[in-house]
Order: structure tokens, then sequence, then C-alpha cells
């Protein structure tokens, strides 16, 4: 018998149907399925994992650090009953597969799931980007004899690096502010500390930031038929300088008007930064979001894998025959669609392709699903449409060896603009040839602005760019920094908490701060991915493991000796993000005299508002449990309390008033 093994349930079922003769047996024990079927004449069976069925812990279990001696362990709860069942079918076979999903994660469930379920040393591979019927059946048929040695390891080393960065490094910072006399779920980790420290230098450079003023000036032109207003290109530093400007009242100027045809391309497909980003900008899904999302439509066979960096559709996975059906679906895109080949991207990847559809039909899809599955078609099927053809009108006035100017635009073309959702501003400007008037001199004071806060779409961006985390990984990082109220807010504000936690590393152990250090361990986790000897391999993360375990050994050093003051700072930190959290949660005055609090049910979690005086007033407010809630500067007209906006993606914030007035 041959064994089979996929990394979810719903992957398992896609598996068997596309390689059975007939129809595959569904059967289960314990509630687990898994799935019989004849191939040609052999017997196979599906069975599944559901994500990892082992992780890491420490082999003598303590509560101190740094950790560095670890195992893998059988995850505790719900998961335990698959392993239960692979480990039983196991038994039976002597021909084994892994069709886990093809990365470093999907490399290492299958791995651990191959030699401590199975007792096996090695196995064939399944390689496939969608799970399609077509696509499986190749990556069985093409099966190669052995895994990925290279994706296993690396998978493996980064677990150790990850698990002994954050438990040991979180320990400290755990046991430095229960010394001080308090308590808080902290962490840090190699990648989380970096990335902390990005978010806490924009953060105090906006609030060091002082404004300046400055000034920009603006001429009204007239050539008879129609004024235009040109600009001065630079900012005005110094106040009695305009005064030269408004000289230039009532003089006659020269116009000329420049035109300019621009070719806009078609924008390359999705790699999943890129997703995450314009996912975020057109329909309000966080990064985390985004790619649950995706997962479930590369489940449902509707996308291809979505934890890819490339940029890149190779002509091997049939994108004609995804257009023709896909088209069917779109038939008003058909005209547009005229590129023989798409536009690409420079990222590759040498696992995947970029995200693309499968051309399948979806058959029930919620709100949330459809729309991102339709952004993915549109981007796909905007590659192979003709370029955007853009006017670009500029108008110059030049009067006293100075020269003003204002830009116009206008679409000629659309071509793939009618099809992917992308804001274009037209501006619309007359020609303007020759002497013109100057009308008016405008002057327009203004201020510097502070450095622009990120987003979660924008940090992901960032970690990208530098290099920090993977792609699978940079979405939960920004959640968990969330969780441990390091930071908040859409547009992210560093909490004092969060500074008093990258204040204290910078200070007592910026190593774990260091990008460059971070950067390092992934470049050298990127050569074991990549090498092809197993020798090699296994060298190379021994190497990679003991500069990890010196350099944490350093680190934990550093935060033992400074453990009392770590321990000080981090509990200022925590008061004061309390009591701007105590304050931010007070929505007015109570009739008895407290406060009109948001609360949380310790038995349900669920919010509601009460008074600050409980037990002696018992009135409470229910509150909408969706969507995040924002104070009002709005008063309701009916009994003057401070109204609360909801917040929701994808919908319009709602005001009302908490206290069931019906406003």
């Amino acid at each position: 018998m041959q064994l089979i093994i996929s990394e979810k349930p719903k992957a398992s079922f896609r598996i068997a149907s596309a390689l059975a003769d007939t129809l595959p047996v569904k059967k289960s024990v314990s509630e687990v399925p898994y799935y019989e079927l004849k191939r040609k004449g052999k017997q196979i069976v599906v069975a599944c994992a559901v994500g990892h069925l082992f992780g890491l812990a420490e082999k003598n279990k303590t509560s101190k650090y740094p950790v560095e001696e670890l195992e893998w362990k059988p995850k505790e709860g719900f998961t335990k009953k698959y392993a239960r069942v692979i480990k039983q079918l196991a038994k039976k076979a002597d021909d084994f597969i892994i069709a886990c999903d093809y990365d470093i994660e999907g490399e290492i469930i299958g791995y651990n799931v191959l030699r401590f379920l199975c007792h096996q040393k090695d196995a064939k591979r399944m390689k496939f980007s969608t799970l399609t019927k077509p696509e499986l059946e190749r990556a069985y048929n093409k099966a190669s004899p052995s895994i990925n040695w290279g994706q296993a390891i690396a998978g493996e080393t980064r677990h150790n690096l990850d698990f002994m960065y954050g438990i040991s490094l979180s320990r400290a910072l755990i046991q430095a502010i229960k010394k001080a006399g308090a308590y808080k779920t902290l962490s840090v980790g190699r990648v989380q500390g970096p990335s902390l420290a990005i978010l806490a230098n924009k953060e105090k450079a906006i609030q060091t930031f002082k404004p300046t003023p400055y000034w920009q000036v603006f001429l009204v032109v007239d050539n008879g038929k129609t004024q235009v207003y040109v600009a001065w290109p630079k900012n005005i530093l110094k106040k009695d300088e305009l005064e030269e400007f408004k000289k230039l009242k009532g003089k006659t100027a020269e116009a000329e008007t420049i035109k300019e045809d621009l070719v806009w391309l078609p924008l390359p497909p999705f790699d999943l930064t890129t997703l995450q980003t314009e996912a975020y900008r057109a329909l309000g899904l966080t990064p985390s979001q985004t790619l649950q999302i995706a997962q479930t439509l590369y489940l449902q066979g509707l996308i291809s894998y979505p934890r890819t960096s490339s940029q890149k559709l190779p002509s091997a996975i049939g994108y004609r025959k995804i257009l023709q059906k896909l088209l069917k679906m779109f038939p008003q895109w058909a005209k547009t669609l005229t590129r023989a080949r798409p536009i690409e991207g420079k990222q590759q990847d040498p696992a995947h392709p970029s995200i693309y559809p499968t051309g399948e039909k979806p058959k029930q899809l919620n709100e949330t699903e459809k729309a991102l599955y339709e952004l993915i078609l549109r981007r796909f099927m905007a590659c192979f449409a003709e370029d955007a053809i853009v006017e670009n009108k500029r108008i110059i006035v030049k009067v006293d060896k100075k020269q003003f100017s204002s830009k116009g635009l206008r679409i000629g073309k659309k071509g793939w603009l009618d099809i992917y959702p992308t804001k274009v501003d037209e501006i619309l400007l007359p020609d303007m040839q020759g002497k013109v008037k100057i009308q008016e001199v405008k002057t327009q004071e203004k201020q510097t602005q502070p450095p622009k806060r990120y987003t979660q779409a924008s940090l992901i961006t960032e970690l990208t760019k530098r290099k920090l985390g993977t792609k699978g990984t940079r979405a939960s990082i920004i959640e968990t920094l969330y969780q441990r109220g390091y930071i908040k807010d859409k547009s992210i504000v560093v909490t004092n908490l969060g500074l008093a936690v990258e204040d204290s590393l910078a200070k007592y152990s910026p190593l774990i701060l260091d990008e460059k250090l971070t950067r390092k361990f992934e470049e050298q986790m990127e050569k074991i991915q990549q090498e092809k000897d197993k020798g090699k391999i296994l060298k190379e993360q021994k190497k990679t493991l003991g500069e990890a375990r010196k350099t944490i050994e350093k680190i934990s050093a550093q935060l033992k000796k400074n453990e009392d003051k770590i321990g000080k700072e981090l509990v200022k930190g925590l008061k004061i993000t309390r009591e701007k959290e105590r304050q931010e949660n007070i929505l007015g005055k109570c009739e008895c005299g407290g406060n009109l609090l948001i609360r949380y049910s310790k038995k349900t979690g669920k919010r509601f508002v009460a008074c600050s005086n409980y037990p002696k007033c018992t009135i409470t407010f229910p509150l909408p449990q969706k969507g995040y809630i924002k104070k009002s500067d709005k008063k309701c007209p009916k009994c003057g309390r401070r109204m609360i906006t909801i917040l929701k993606k994808g919908r319009r914030p709602w005001t009302i008033c908490f206290a069931g007035c019906g406003v």
C-alpha cells in the first residue's frame, strides 16, 4: 500500500479525488478522515496532518534561560488523534509520498511525520502549486525520489532558532518585570525585536518632531480665454522672500504647453507581499486576514499557493487555458487581452510561481473571500491586457527669469485600467501658448508634517525590503506586537510599554534589535535551503545553531546582569500604558458620579459599558461585539453622552449612542 501524507484535510480530499480512477472512499477513525483509492491497480491511502503535529520543547522543562537543549515532541490537543491515525496507517504501507505544501514549513511538517510516525528515513515528494486535478496528477507522476532535504533542514533550523530566541528572551523580560513587582506576558524574538525597533524609531521621530512653517506661491495667469493656476516649484522657507513674488502681479509672462503620451504597463502579478498591501488598500484587510483568506481560496482549488515571493507567470502553468475559462465568466474583457505573453515582475521564487487564479469556478464564497478572489483574478487578467495610454500635459510659465508650472493628466486609452481597480485622478488643463497676463499672486502658508506612521501593509513592505522574517511569518509577527500591547491602532502607534521594551533592549542588549544579525541568520538558512548535498546541509545547520547558541548566551548574560533596571523600566512603561488605556476607555460620567467604561466579561470575553463604581452602581449598556470601537467627538442629542464609532473592514464608520437612545 502507498501512503500519501498531505498537510490539511481539504488538501487530502482534493489529492484523493484527483488521483482516483473512480471516486475515492472516505473513511475515518476518531473523526479523522482519510481516503482509500485505486490508481491503475495500485492501492493508495491519502491521510492528512493538520499543520504541525510536532513542536519543539525543552528536553528538561525549567523556567530558566537561556534555553538551548530542545527536542521535537507531539503537540497536545486535537492534533494527537491525527498523529495516531497516520501512525496506524503507516504500519500497513510500504511506499510513502509527502504531499504537503512545497515550502520550508510544509517540508518540516512532512519530514516530522515521516520520521516520527512512519519511522522512515526518506520518501517520495510531490511538488505542486495548485490543488487542481491536472497539476496533482502531474505532481504524482513526476514525484521526486526524495524529500527536499534543503527545505526540511532549513525549516528545522528556523524552528530551533526561533524557539531558542523567543523562549529565552521572553522569559528574561517576564522575570525582570515580575522581579519589579508586576506581571505582564511579554515577548521578544529574532525578528520581533528588530520589527519593534523600526516602529519605535518612527514613533520617537514623530514625538520629537517640531513643525516649521513654509510657504507655497501660485500665479493665476490669463490668456484672454481662460485662467490657469501655476506653481513655484520650491517651498519658501523665509516669509520676507514672498515680497519678491508679489511684484509679479500685472506683468506679462510667456506660456508654453508641453504634451507627452506616456505608456503605463500593467502591474506585475501578485506575490504575497504585494497581495497583502493591495488587499489592505483596496479591501481594508490586514496582512494576516489576507493570508488566511488566500489559504482558504488555495485549498478550494481557486488560486495557486499564496506563500510565494515570485512575480513570474511561466507558460508551464497553462495560462492560455486559464484565460479561456475566465473569459467565459468575464467576456467583456476579451478585446482588451491582447498580449501573447503576460507582464511579469523581477522577483523569483524557486518553489512557486506568482499567485494566479486556476480558472476553476467558485461555488460558495463569502463576501470577503469573493472580494479577494476577484482582486487576484483581475490582477492576473490585467497582466495580459493592453497598455494604458496617458496624456501628460505641462503648462510652463516664465517671467523675470522665474519658471512656474502646472501639471495635468488625461487617460487616452484605459487598457488594463478597465480591469484592475487603480485609482487615477485626471487633471484636465487647457492648452496655453504665448503671452499671458499674471492676474494674481497667491501664497499659502503650511507647516512641515511629521513622518508618516506605518500601517500593517506598509510595515510588511518595509520588513520585506529589509529582508526581515519570511513571507509567511511577517503578518504573524505584527499580530504578536499588537497582542503584547506594544503597538495599537490602524496607523500604528507604539505604546509606552512598547517604547519601554525597545529602550531597555537598546540600552542593555542591543544585539536583540540588530537587523544585521537577524539578516545574517536568514542568509545562512537560505544557504541551507538551496544546498543539494545532504552532508553539507547538516554541516551548515550545525554551524548556524552553534553560532545562535553563542549569541543567545551573550544576550542572556547581558539581560541577567541588568534584570533589576530592565524590570523597573518595563513597569514604568506598563503603568503609563495601562493608565492611557483606562482614560481611552472612559466614555463619560455615570449618574452616580463614576466613570462609564468599556469592560470585558471574564467569562465570555464580550464587551459592554459599565460604571467604575461597580458593585455599588450596577448600570450596564451592551455594545456591538464586532468591529473596532473608537470614541467619537459627537455627543448624543438626546442624553448628552459621548457617542462611539464602530469601524469594520469594508464598511463605512457607524456612529451611535451606546446608551440605546436610537441615535
